[in-house]
């Protein structure tokens, strides 16, 4: 018998940033920013370029492109686990959490979609989905718009069909009730709203707003405390009004976060972000902690991806349908996908891999790397 035909391997890595102006500032209960950094990954292999892609600093296109590149080339490119697998390793000494781990995830998404290009096939089907589309919920509504911005913002959503709206609160709380009613007046009583307070209040002051929250039907209550006080999450979950869940873990890098999380019973429903945990590896695996919980899961931001690695996420919630990464995305790819009847995204059977395709020309004003 003749030896096997060895297959095509990694032939190449290689990454970019590009720092991309905001509309206008942007403000959250606890940051403010004017600008976001798009870190790109393509990775080819066999004739075919797999895109992959973060939101980090300009600093994470170094780790790729210094030490990632070199340890995934050679691998084989339909074994993206392994890949993923050997990066982990090679990043001991430098720590797997932070900015390596976005880099790491933007490597291993390029890599997933590698294999699925290479195997003519939509990502959906290489990660053995298990629904066809995905419920997202809009979010923006951050604290430094008027409230007649906030009302536009949270109503364009809904009358593009998404019944779900989400708003940030706690940099002000002083003028939160004033907001609360402008949001409910824009989406009425048929729409979810849901707040975000990115880890702005004390655990007092968390329980106290979440009764408040709770007089306009707010169902979602994001990081009411710091996401790194388990303990604190854990009270605000106890003591909030029947019907609405306690949620954290976006920045959650790798599985011990979220085992952690999930042990503390810190959360209704555990989030994590595909270009902050790992990837679509490191995704799924974090879906895999839920599963065995029978616990919930809802996708952070980079709608674009998480509509594809969220098909194979058993209990899965929902999908962040970021104002922020949704403008970048439409601007930096063709392919996009846009939200239908009901508030989903679905995937596109039709085009390999994520579908998604660079807009090299519209991105060069932006790089940074």
């Amino acid at each position: 018998m003749s030896a096997p035909t060895p297959g095509p391997s990694i032939e190449s890595v290689e990454a970019s940033a590009f720092t991309i102006p905001a509309e206008q500032p942007e403000q959250d209960g606890t940051l403010k920013w004017s600008k976001t950094t798009l870190l790109l990954v393509q990775a080819r292999a066999g004739g075919a370029t797999g895109t992959g892609y973060s939101y980090t600093h300009p600093a994470a296109a170094a780790v790729v492109n210094s030490l990632l590149a070199g340890v995934v080339r050679g691998h084989d490119p339909l074994a993206a686990g392994r890949a993923w697998a050997a990066m982990g390793r090679a990043v001991r000494n430098f720590g797997q959490t932070g900015l390596v781990s976005t880099a790491i995830s933007a490597v291993d998404i390029a890599l997933w979609d590698l294999k699925a290009r290479l195997l003519s096939r939509p990502l959906v089907d290489v990660l053995d989905a298990v629904h066809d589309a995905v419920p997202v919920y809009g979010s923006g509504g951050f604290c430094n718009y008027t409230d007649r911005q906030l009302a536009e913002q949270l109503a364009g959503w809904v009358q593009a069909g998404i019944p779900r709206v989400k708003m940030k609160t706690g940099a002000d709380p002083g003028r939160d009730r004033q907001r609360l009613r402008a949001a409910r007046d824009a989406v009425g009583d048929g729409t979810e709203l849901f707040v975000d307070a990115n880890g702005a209040f004390t655990r007092a002051d968390a329980v106290d707003w979440a009764g408040r929250y709770a007089e306009f039907g707010v169902r979602w209550y994001e990081e009411p405390v710091s996401s790194d006080d388990l303990a604190g999450l854990r009270l605000v979950r106890d003591r909030a009004p029947g019907g609405m869940s306690v949620a954290a873990g976006e920045y959650g890098w790798n599985l011990p976060y979220f085992q952690r999380m999930l042990d503390a019973g810190a959360v209704d429903c555990l989030q994590a972000d595909v270009t902050r945990c790992g990837g679509i590896s490191g995704f799924l695996r974090a879906a895999a902690l839920c599963d065995a919980r029978s616990a919930d899961l809802s996708a952070h931001c980079a709608p674009q991806l998480s509509a594809h690695a969220c098909t194979a996420v058993w209990h899965l919630r929902h999908l962040e349908y970021f104002h922020d990464h949704n403008r970048i995305e439409h601007l930096a790819f063709d392919g996009c996908l846009e939200p239908e009847a009901g508030g989903v995204l679905r995937p596109d059977r039709t085009r390999p891999g994520h579908g998604l395709e660079v807009r090299w020309p519209d991105l060069e004003k932006w790089r940074v790397q």
